[in-house]
């Protein structure tokens, strides 16, 4: 006989949010957090978060303190590692001229700076091609591929983030003589493409179990094993000084961070011990991008993913694709100052094409899900004439967020439109992208679990639509997907400390797969608020008895049931949920909340 199990209740019992969310304890078992905080001596609170995130007595060291002597995996347990090693190691003593044909985005700049520093470490001079979003699309193409042949006199090509799905393009490169090495992480079909050798965590036969790297992180295992086999073939100490790996953490902690893989296992160290190398600003693009962007603390994720990814991406987004990469690669203090320059004014060019794209994707997103619409839809959909491609993948993460369905945003453009999803936990979007195209809908398309990309005829939108929400609601086994607010335990405005933050932060980076610890506020007063900049709701919280009072923000919240409800005059009690951070003003420091939601007491 079966036993069905009991549904977990509704932290505080909020059933439904102002935000349309159920409120759910991180923590499922109450004894591993008390178990814990016994064993440790942390404070329960900080404890019970840890548990929440599978941590216990004795993987709570390696947690805090994450390295990569004890987290990396040996590089030849991918498959076909060791053949492309072999490869390069044979084009490096030849003499042979590299390439590399990288993505456009945070993750393929960083991946393409990562390789090309490591061959002019060599003395080697590369050649790299970073295709244009408009005119070329995403991932290697066959004129791209000979010209690096023909004209560059290229004998080997390495594709980064890209190439798994390159079929045509790669059987034409091999046909001219050309050999790639495919360095990807997207989800692959059961034919690879034509190549040298395919490096891929994520290819069916691969059981590596490394398929939560980011591009960046293959690419670095890729130069750790290609290091190694330079050593042993003695290739250093002949004029030659080995490279120091562990200075170009950076670039694989950003492309990391920005890619928005899982911040655990070898992930949470590469990216811990990367943004120790970003805080010693060796590298000058990193460190003009920091400045021009006006960070004045230690780097963190946040800024990794938020401040200085935006603006490596804007080259790509609405500018010029390859600048990325080149800012990442420079050596050069002042070319580094003036593309990162070039990068923020794109930066804020995307902004304004994003929030005009936004505001006509939500009104079809709102037709589609809001009220009076179907509520089951599985898969919101918005397409329209004139979307700049560059901005469509944000604007489906905005969709997503907002109506806590996959999301894909499609920019028509005559015969043909580009596609962008973005996807919730329990919707694999890649793979349903990739059975898409083995179904003929797709002139091509790919990608991971919760991000995507595709090209279709216009005039098969509707069919591929179709396609997509039977398969997703295949893989949601036919119920729509509850949206859930995670909660890591209850705390009072008192409790709220910049010590106990201090000591929370320590169990980041945070990221997706190690989200940041958030808190419910039970039956507090709104005591005073006011809106800041275009509609962010600051405010000070306090318990209903009175005592300290929480400074408090929620942004985009104004016109919105939350922002309401922070205005209420009448300061009726709420229950609030956020996260903490530490406010530095003017020398002080104060912990601040950062609140996410909210229902009423």
């Amino acid at each position: 006989m079966t036993i069905k199990a009991e549904p977990q209740p509704a932290f505080l019992g909020v059933e439904r949010s102002l935000g349309g969310k159920r409120w759910r304890a991180r923590l499922v078992d109450d004894r591993a957090g008390l178990a814990l905080a016994q064993t440790s001596g942390l404070p329960e609170i900080a404890a019970r978060a840890l548990a929440a995130r599978g941590i216990d007595a004795d993987t709570l060291d390696a947690f805090l303190e994450p390295t990569l002597r004890d987290a990396l995996p040996d590089p030849s347990s991918l498959r076909d590692m060791d053949k492309a090693v072999a490869r390069l190691v044979r084009a490096i003593t030849d003499g042979e001229r590299i390439g590399i044909f990288g993505d456009y985005d945070v993750d393929g700049a960083t991946s393409t700076a990562l390789l090309t520093r490591f061959f002019q470490a060599l003395g080697r001079t590369v050649s790299v091609y970073i295709p244009d979003r408009i005119t070329e699309g995403y991932g290697p193409n066959t004129a791209a591929l000979l010209r690096l042949k023909q004209e560059e006199k290229v004998d080997v090509v390495i594709t980064v983030d890209c190439g798994i799905t390159a079929h045509g393009p790669l059987a034409d490169a091999a046909a001219a003589g050309l050999d790639v090495i495919v360095v990807d992480h997207h989800v692959a079909e059961p034919k690879l493409p034509e190549a040298a050798a395919v490096v891929n965590p994520n290819r069916l036969d691969d059981d590596s179990g490394c398929g939560q790297l980011a591009a960046v992180g293959v690419t670095f295992l890729l130069v750790v094993a290609l290091n190694r086999a330079l050593r042993d073939a003695f290739w250093y100490g002949e004029g030659h000084a080995a490279p120091d790996l562990m200075s170009w953490l950076d670039l694989v902690a950003l492309g990391t961070v920005c890619d928005v893989v899982p911040l655990t296992g070898v992930n949470r160290a590469l990216v811990t011990q990367g943004l120790k190398v970003m805080a010693r600003r060796n590298n000058p693009g990193i460190a003009a991008l920091a400045d021009i962007a006006r960070i004045d603390s230690r780097p963190d994720a946040y800024h990794a993913g938020y401040v200085l990814g935006p603006r490596v991406n804007a080259g790509g987004r609405v500018g010029e694709s390859g600048l990325g990469a080149r800012l990442l690669a420079t050596g050069d203090v002042a070319e580094a100052a003036a593309i990162a320059a070039r990068l923020d004014g794109y930066n804020k060019e995307r902004q304004a094409i994003e929030a005009a794209v936004l505001e006509a994707a939500l009104a079809q997103g709102e037709a589609q899900a809001g009220p009076g619409a179907e509520s089951d839809v599985p898969v919101i959909m918005a397409a329209s004439e004139g979307w700049h491609p560059g901005v469509i993948g944000i604007v489906a993460g905005r969709l997503r967020e907002r109506f806590n369905r996959p999301a894909c945003v499609v920019a028509i453009d005559g015969p043909l439109a580009k596609g962008s999803g973005r996807s919730i936990p329990g919707v694999a979007l890649g793979p349903a992208i990739i059975a898409a195209q083995q179904a003929g809908l797709l002139v091509n398309g790919g990608g991971h679990a919760m991000a995507a990309g595709f090209t279709v005829e216009t005039a098969r939108l509707d069919e591929f639509r179709a396609f997509l929400d039977d398969h997703v609601t295949g893989q949601l086994g036919g119920a729509p997907p509850v949206a859930e607010l995670g909660i890591d335990g209850a705390l009072t405005p008192e409790g709220a400390t910049v010590d106990l933050i201090e000591l929370l932060d320590k169990i980041g980076p945070f990221g997706a797969g190690n989200p940041r610890p958030r808190f419910a506020f039970a039956g507090v007063r709104v005591v005073r608020s006011d809106i800041v900049g275009a509609d962010h709701v600051r405010c000070f919280v306090t318990s209903s008895g009175g005592g300290k009072r929480l400074k408090s923000i929620a942004f985009r919240a104004a016109g919105t049931a939350l922002g309401r409800a922070l205005a209420d005059p009448t300061g009726a009690p709420l229950n609030i949920a956020g996260h903490l951070q530490i406010d530095r003003w003017q020398g002080a420091e104060n912990a601040q909340l950062i609140i996410e939601d909210a229902s009423l007491a």
